[in-house]
């Protein structure tokens, strides 16, 4: 086991979420059409876990990132528009052989066979990261441990690095897991998405999409993958437009003992403005849109199951939205609110993203989107949120609510 066993108190109290991971500059193109048509772009950052760090800070995290960029001039934009944001960039390593990774991509949604993205990664400085080059007392210092199955698919060194990072050690932070299958990342390489399935059970919150559960892992409903992930406090099953089920036995974020997956933990310290971090599921006879799981999983605690329904969102362009998604349902995490309502604060980061061209935007004021994760279930369904309405003080629908 590489590095040292765990950050310093001082530093675990001055920092909510670390994350991990390869940032690129992104080229967002000037208009709709294949990449050979696109006469311009224009320059942009992305990166998931670089997009949770930054979206936590904007919604008043103290949040920090930790990756390798090239000694150039992209790697200098990288950095710098990431602190922009306010997140805490100190312990990012500059690496004077390999440079920045690059990509550009076209305005369509992800999801749709006309969309094209060109990576320029293959060689890069954040390929390089190991468990021999990267800060463990910097990684090891915050109250939450933010990563992603980009990071494994990128190299051997990475996916050795993920291994450490998630294997049990004492004083571990919580350790949140977003499986981010990428297909062409695991073309030609020794290892398959299988390896995502090894490293989401070692963890303790593990956020991962039906579609993509089963195409890395042949894996077919929410229930299936709870069961295919029986070790994390809380498993996260995003839905697409039908919304997140969520099963939970319990999560608080701060130190651990040196369990990996899913046994009680003490509450860390609290989060800048936030109280008290409370168990995940909430309390268990009052948790919205919850029923119990009574027969449980072979060996550990019942589980609270809570379906949330996705909002209505007139969509600019689905790309960073997962990343917003898990930015918002940490940041409840940190706050101590319920199972339900960080299911909505994801949803409503989420929308934030998806109503704008880029990875990247301000989060609505944690005023205004509190009082949308408040909104009953009616309401709720009657959200209907488009471009701008981060900037409103009131969503129409929400007028109209009694």
């Amino acid at each position: 086991m590489s590095g040292p066993a765990a950050g310093t108190a001082d530093a675990a109290a001055t920092t909510d979420v670390v994350c991990l991971g390869e940032s690129m500059v992104t080229f967002l193109p000037s208009q709709p059409g294949r990449l050979a048509d696109v006469p311009s772009f224009g320059r942009g950052i992305g990166g998931a876990e670089s997009n949770v760090a930054c979206a936590l800070a904007a919604a008043g995290h103290r949040a920090a990132w930790v990756g390798r960029v090239g000694a150039d001039g992209f790697g200098d934009h990288l950095v710098e528009t990431i602190a922009s944001y306010g997140v805490d960039t100190s312990a990012v390593r500059r690496d004077p052989v390999r440079p920045t990774g690059i990509y550009f991509r076209t305005a369509t949604d992800r999801g749709t066979d006309t969309h094209e993205v060109a990576y320029y990664r293959a060689g890069s400085a954040a390929s390089a990261m190991s468990p021999e080059n990267v800060p463990y007392e910097d990684l090891l210092a915050g109250r939450v441990l933010h990563l992603s199955g980009i990071t494994a698919a990128l190299s051997a060194d990475c996916l050795a690095l993920l291994r450490d990072l998630t294997a049990p050690r004492p004083g571990r932070p919580l350790v949140s897991f977003d499986v981010n299958h990428r297909p062409h990342l695991w073309r030609g390489g020794d290892a398959d998405a299988s390896v995502l399935l090894e490293l989401a059970r070692r963890c303790d919150l593990v956020f991962v999409g039906e579609d993509e559960a089963e195409e890395a892992w042949g894996i077919v409903g929410a229930e299936a993958i709870r069961a295919a992930l029986p070790e994390p406090a809380v498993v996260v099953v995003k839905r697409g437009s039908v919304g997140a089920t969520v099963f939970a036995s319990g999560l608080r974020p701060g130190p651990r003992s040196s369990n990996a997956g899913g046994a009680g933990n003490a509450a860390g310290a609290g989060s800048a403005g936030a109280g008290r971090a409370e168990d995940a599921a909430g309390p268990r006879s009052s948790n919205a849109g919850g029923a119990e799981n009574a027969a449980g999983r072979a060996g550990f605690d019942p589980d609270t199951v809570t379906l949330v329904p996705a909002l209505r969102v007139d969509v600019v362009a689905a790309v960073g939205a997962g990343d917003a998604f898990a930015a918002g349902f940490l940041s409840a995490t940190l706050r101590g609110l319920p199972v339900r309502e960080r299911v909505r604060h994801g949803h409503l980061m989420a929308a934030a993203v998806l109503t704008v061209p880029g990875d990247l935007t301000d989060p609505p004021a944690r005023d205004h989107a509190d009082r949308l994760a408040a909104l009953d279930d009616d309401a709720w369904g009657r959200l209907r949120l488009g471009p701008g309405w981060t900037a409103a003080d009131r969503a129409p629908e929400e007028v109209r609510t009694p």
